[in-house]
C-alpha cells in the first residue's frame, strides 16, 4: 500500500529533513506490524504508544533546530497515522492512537 507519509511537513522547509525521515521511519514501523496481518487493537495500540515516545524525543530534537511539532506537524502525523490505520482497516480512532504524545 502506498501511504504518503507527513507532506505538509517534507514540502516546509521549517522542518529539519532528517528529522521528518526519523519521524517517517517511525510510523513506517507501525505499517510494517499492520502489513504482518496482526489485527489485535492490544499489540497495534503498544506499537503505537512506543512510536509515539520515540516521535516526542525527536520533537525534542527538532527545538534544539530552531523548530518544532506544533499545529501543522501535529496534524500531519495524525493523517499520517490515520491513513496507515484506514489503509490496514484497523479501528482505532486518531486520539486514542496518538494518546501518549507530547506535543
Amino acid at each position: 500500500m502506498k501511504i504518503d507519509y507527513l507532506p505538509d511537513m517534507y514540502r516546509d522547509s521549517y522542518y529539519p529533513k532528517h528529522l521528518v525521515d526519523a519521524i517517517k521511519v517511525q510510523l513506517e514501523r507501525v505499517e510494517a506490524l499492520l502489513a504482518t496481518g496482526e489485527k489485535d487493537i492490544a499489540i497495534i495500540q503498544k506499537q503505537l504508544d512506543k512510536v509515539t515516545e520515540e516521535i516526542n524525543d525527536i520533537g525534542f530534537k527538532m527545538m534544539d533546530e530552531g523548530s518544532e511539532l506544533e499545529t501543522v506537524a501535529r496534524d500531519d502525523i495524525a493523517l499520517t497515522v490515520e491513513a496507515i490505520l484506514q489503509a490496514y482497516h484497523i479501528t482505532i480512532d486518531v486520539e486514542e492512537a496518538l494518546r501518549m504524545r507530547d506535543f
